[in-house]
C-alpha cells in the first residue's frame, strides 16, 4: 500500500470471494481498522483464531501476523476497511499499539454509539472520493473515529481493560513516557529508570509483546514523526533530524534509509507526488 490512507467497503459478494480463496497468514506495513456492520469475521492473530459477529471493530497494528476471512451471517456481510500509514496520525498511533496489542477484536452493542462510527466511515469515504480530497479533514475524522471507539471500549468492557496484567501496564506506561520524550536524545536506560526497572527487563517485555527491542521502538517512533514532518511541514531535513535528537544530518539520513529504504529527500518527493494525485 503506497497511499497514506485508504478506505473501502466489503459487501456480501466480496466476502464470498475472499472466503473462497483465503490468503495465508501475513503481515503488512500499514495499520488496519475493520468495522463490521453485518456478517462475521474469522480472525487469526497471535496464533489464535477468533470468530466474531457484527457489530464489532478490529484493529491490527503494523507488523502483526494475521489473517481475516469475512463471512456471511444470515446471508449478509458489510464491513468498512480502513488502512493507513503510521505517520498519517502519528500522535495517536502508539496509543493504539498500547490499547490493541493484546486484543485485536472488540464486540460492541448495536446502538446509536456504534452507528456514529459507521457515519464517520461514510464521511471518510465521501471525502476520499472528492475530486481533491482534503487529507487534513480525513486525519481529523480518523482521529475522532478512534476516540469514539476508545470511549465505547471503556464503557462496554471497563473491568476487562482496567485489570491489565503487569507486562501490559508496563508497556502502556513506557509508550506514554515515550510519547512525551521521543524527540530527546535519550536511550533505553532513561526509560527503564523512569519505570523503576532494569533495561534488560524492559527489553524483555517489549520483545515479548511488540517483537521489538526498546531501541527499535524508540527509533520507530522517531521515524514515524520524521515521515509526518517530511510529508506535512516545510522544514529542511537537517531541522527535522535535529528536532528528533539526531545531531548530524548524515546520521539521520543513514538511519532513515536503513529503516525505510529511501533517503528523507526521496521519501518527501514520493509523498508530494502522492498528495498531488487526484482520487477518481
Amino acid at each position: 500500500m503506497q497511499q497514506l490512507f485508504q478506505i473501502f467497503r466489503v459487501d456480501s459478494a466480496e466476502a464470498q470471494r475472499i472466503s473462497a480463496s483465503p490468503a495465508e497468514p501475513h503481515l503488512h506495513t500499514y495499520e488496519e481498522l475493520i468495522i463490521g456492520m453485518e456478517g462475521q469475521l474469522e480472525h487469526f492473530i497471535d496464533f489464535q483464531t477468533t470468530v466474531l459477529e457484527a457489530p464489532f471493530v478490529s484493529f491490527v497494528t503494523k507488523g502483526k501476523v494475521h489473517r481475516v476471512i469475512p463471512q456471511l451471517k444470515n446471508g449478509a456481510c458489510d464491513l468498512w476497511v480502513i488502512r493507513f500509514q503510521s505517520e498519517f496520525i502519528p500522535e495517536i498511533t502508539f496509543q493504539l499499539y498500547a490499547s490493541y496489542h493484546n486484543r485485536a477484536m472488540l464486540k460492541l452493542p448495536d446502538d446509536y454509539c456504534f452507528r456514529r462510527l459507521t457515519t464517520l466511515c461514510q464521511l471518510l469515504n465521501e471525502e476520499m472520493h472528492q475530486e481533491t480530497p482534503d487529507l487534513s479533514v480525513v486525519r481529523h475524522l480518523l482521529t475522532a473515529l478512534f476516540i469514539m471507539i476508545e470511549s465505547e471500549k471503556n464503557k462496554t468492557h471497563p473491568k476487562e481493560f482496567q485489570l491489565s496484567p503487569t507486562q501490559n501496564t508496563t508497556l502502556q506506561n513506557f509508550l506514554k513516557i515515550l510519547e512525551e520524550n521521543f524527540r530527546r536524545p535519550v536511550g533505553v536506560d532513561f526509560y527503564a529508570e523512569k519505570l523503576f526497572m532494569s533495561a534488560r527487563n524492559l527489553n524483555l517485555i517489549c520483545k515479548n509483546i511488540l517483537q521489538q527491542t526498546v531501541s527499535e521502538i524508540i527509533e520507530t517512533r522517531k521515524l514515524i514523526e520524521a515521515k509526518n514532518q517530511l510529508t506535512y511541514s516545510d522544514k529542511n531535513i537537517s531541522e527535522i533530524g535535529y528536532d528528533l535528537g539526531f545531531n548530524e544530518k548524515a546520521y539521520f539520513t543513514n538511519v532513515f534509509k536503513k529503516r525505510t529504504g529511501q533517503t528523507p529527500s526521496e521519501f518527501r518527493e514520493e509523498m508530494r507526488k502522492l498528495l498531488s494525485r487526484k482520487v477518481v
